[in-house]
């Protein structure tokens, strides 16, 4: 059951960045251009984003497990580190340069009429975390 819901939030959730517009890369450089032909979509996007997750924040702590798991699966941290901020510069630059983030990447193999570009990104970013993954193992 849990890896039915799983691929179903999966569909949702590509579904919605397709239909939003947040597959096309160009969009998403609109929404980085402040000072040229600023497109607002992005924003959005977040801010329907912030109000599901707002609904998510008021009714988590009132239940006593997940609808299809054992436990919740939160953070347990809130510290800052060099690790998160440098992680964090390098996904706002690959999003910027790129005009894409993982979801809509992946969203955009079944989508995308330049699949070049989309594929190469993507093996880009697998490869990215196939390099984390290792140096962090010997760590």
């Amino acid at each position: 059951m849990k890896q039915i819901l799983t691929l179903i939030s999966g569909v949702i959730f590509g579904i919605g960045l397709t239909v939003s517009g947040m597959t096309d890369p160009a969009r998403v450089r609109g929404f980085l251009d402040l000072f040229g032909a600023w497109d607002p979509t992005l924003a959005f996007v977040m801010g329907g984003a912030l109000l599901v997750m707002a609904v998510a924040w008021v009714i988590q702590p009132r239940m006593v497990k997940p609808l299809v798991d054992t436990t919740f699966h939160l953070p347990g941290t809130r510290h800052i580190d060099g690790k998160l901020v440098g992680g964090a510069v390098l996904f706002g630059a690959g999003w910027g340069l790129g005009g894409l983030c993982p979801g809509p990447a992946i969203a955009s193999l079944g989508t995308a009429p330049d699949i070049a570009a989309i594929g190469t990104f993507v093996l880009a970013m697998v490869g990215g975390m196939l390099l984390h993954r290792l140096a962090t193992s010997k760590s």
